[in-house]
C-alpha cells in the first residue's frame, strides 16, 4: 500500500514538474530567490559593469554541476554542460516517461511543447508560429537547405569558413541537382562590415537566389554583419539563411531584427539546454514554400509544426529546455553576453602580451563574444591542443582548416577567473619552452 501511495505521489509531483514555467518549476525551487536577491543588490549596475562582478557570477556558477574531473572544459562552443536543475529535470522526466512511455510522453509531456514554443519565441523576439523545435542546428538548416525549391543552374553563395555540415548539404544539392554553390573565403579577423558585405555583393549574378551566412563563425568567433548582408541581399531580390548555432542564447538579439528569411540554431551550446536540442525559425510568409525534411501529411502547410514530424523523440530532453530558459532569463540575456565577452577578453588580452602567442580573433565587441583562436609559435594546432590537455588538463579544440590554424577557446558563465589564469600560465610556459627550442635549433 505504501509503495502505491509513493508512486502516486511521484507521478503527481512529476506531472507538475512537467510545467517548467509553473510556480513549482525547479528554477523557482532552487535558484529564483538567490538570483533575485543578487539582481536587487546590483540593480544599478549596467551589464558591462556586472560582467566583472564576481559576487554575482559566483551565484551563477553554483548553479552548474560540481565536477570531480581534473579536465577544465574550454570547449563550450562545441557543447556546453547544463545547469544542475536541467540535469535533474531531464532525469525526472525520463523516470516519469519510462513508467508508461506512450501515456506519459504523448499525453503529458507532449503538452508542454506549446508553452515551450512561446518562451523560446519570447527569447528570440519573434512570433511563436515561426518556431519549430528540433534537435540541433544541422537538422534545422538541412531542413531549410533541402526544403527550398531551387532549379538546376540556380546559385547559392556561402563561404569556406561556414560550418562543414551546412557546406556538405549545399554541395550534395549541387552534385545531385545541378545547383551552383559558390564559396567566398575570408581571412579573419575582419573589423570592417562593408568589406564583408561587399564580398557577398560582388559574388552575385543574375542566377543567384540565396546567401548562406554564419552569424558567429564557429572556428574563430567572428561575428558577421548579418543584418547588413540581409538588407543587401533583399535589395538584390535574394533570400538569406542564417546559421545561428553559436549566437542564440549568447548574443542579445531578436531573430527578426537580422532581417533574414531563415534561421537555425542548437540550444545545447550557450543556452545550456539538454544535449541534442535545437530550434528553427522561418519567416511566416515563407513557411508554406519550404518542404519538410521528414515527411508530413501536408508539406505545403503554413503551419510551422509540419517541421516537427520527427516521430518518437526524447520528450525529457525537449522539456528540459524550459528549465534552461528559466536559468538564462534569471541571469538576463545582455548580462550573459557581456560576461562571456569579458571572460574571453580577460584571457586573450593577457595572452597577447606573451611573446610567441598569437590571437586570431578581434577583441572588439562588435566582432566577437565568447570564442577566440590562439596559437603558439613552434606548435601546430594539434600539438598545442595535445599539450594543453596532456600536461595541463585543459580541453580545447584544434582548428586546422583552410586558412585557419589555431586552437579554439570558448569559456561560459560557469568558467572561473582562476580557470582562465590557468590557461594563460599554460600558454606562457608552452611559448617559453618551444620558443627556447626554436632558438636552440637556429643556433645549431
Amino acid at each position: 500500500m505504501k509503495s502505491t501511495t509513493n508512486r502516486r505521489s511521484f507521478f503527481k509531483k512529476a506531472a507538475v514538474l512537467a510545467g517548467a514555467f509553473s510556480s513549482n518549476s525547479l528554477f523557482e525551487q532552487l535558484h529564483a530567490a538567490d538570483i533575485a536577491a543578487k539582481n536587487r543588490q546590483f540593480a544599478g549596475l549596467s551589464p558591462q559593469k556586472m560582467a566583472a562582478n564576481e559576487d554575482f557570477w559566483t551565484t551563477i556558477q553554483q548553479g552548474y554541476p560540481s565536477s570531480s574531473s581534473p579536465v577544465l572544459n574550454l570547449n563550450n562552443g562545441g557543447v556546453s554542460p547544463s545547469p544542475q536543475l536541467v540535469v535533474e529535470a531531464v532525469a525526472r522526466y525520463s523516470q516519469m516517461s519510462n513508467q508508461a512511455p506512450s501515456y506519459y510522453m504523448w499525453r503529458i509531456l507532449d503538452q508542454g511543447r506549446e508553452p515551450l514554443r512561446q518562451k523560446l519565441a519570447q527569447l528570440g523576439g519573434c512570433d511563436p508560429e515561426e518556431l519549430a523545435i528540433n534537435r540541433n542546428a544541422t537538422e534545422a538548416l538541412n531542413t531549410i537547405i533541402y526544403g527550398l525549391d531551387l532549379q538546376k543552374g540556380d546559385e547559392v553563395i556561402g563561404c569556406k569558413q561556414d560550418y562543414p555540415n551546412m557546406m556538405h548539404a549545399w554541395k550534395q544539392r549541387a552534385e545531385r541537382e545541378g545547383i551552383v554553390y559558390k564559396q567566398l573565403s575570408f581571412d579573419f579577423p575582419i573589423e570592417d562590415d562593408e568589406r564583408i558585405v561587399n564580398a557577398y555583393r560582388e559574388a552575385i549574378t543574375p542566377k543567384t537566389k540565396m546567401i548562406h551566412v554564419t552569424h558567429v563563425i564557429n572556428w574563430v568567433g567572428q561575428i558577421m554583419p548579418v543584418k547588413k548582408i540581409s538588407q543587401m541581399a533583399h535589395a538584390n531580390g535574394l533570400e538569406v539563411i542564417v546559421d545561428g548555432a553559436h549566437s542564440f542564447g549568447l548574443l542579445d538579439f531578436n531573430i527578426p531584427d537580422l532581417e533574414a528569411d531563415y534561421f537555425g540554431t542548437s540550444l545545447h551550446k550557450y543556452l545550456s539546454a539538454p544535449i541534442g536540442t535545437g530550434m528553427m525559425w522561418v519567416s511566416k510568409e515563407k513557411i508554406s514554400k519550404v518542404w519538410p525534411l521528414l515527411c508530413n501529411g501536408n508539406p505545403k502547410s503554413e503551419n510551422i509544426r509540419k517541421f516537427e514530424s520527427l516521430g518518437t523523440r526524447s520528450f525529457p530532453l525537449e522539456q528540459g529546455i524550459g528549465e534552461a530558459l528559466n536559468f538564462h532569463n534569471g541571469i538576463g540575456a545582455k548580462r550573459k553576453e557581456e560576461r562571456v565577452r569579458y571572460l574571453k577578453n580577460y584571457w586573450a588580452e593577457k595572452a597577447m602580451g606573451i611573446p610567441g602567442v598569437h590571437i586570431h580573433t578581434s577583441l572588439l565587441p562588435a566582432y566577437s563574444c565568447a570564442i577566440a583562436g590562439v596559437s603558439v609559435e613552434g606548435l601546430s594546432p594539434g600539438k598545442l591542443e595535445q599539450e594543453l590537455l596532456g600536461k595541463y588538463k585543459i580541453h580545447t579544440t584544434p582548428i586546422s582548416y583552410e586558412n585557419i590554424q589555431c586552437v579554439r577557446v570558448s569559456p561560459h558563465v560557469y568558467t572561473r577567473i582562476s580557470d582562465l589564469d590557468r590557461l594563460v600560465v599554460a600558454l606562457e610556459e608552452l611559448a617559453t619552452t618551444y620558443g627556447s627550442q626554436r632558438l636552440e635549433q637556429k643556433g645549431a
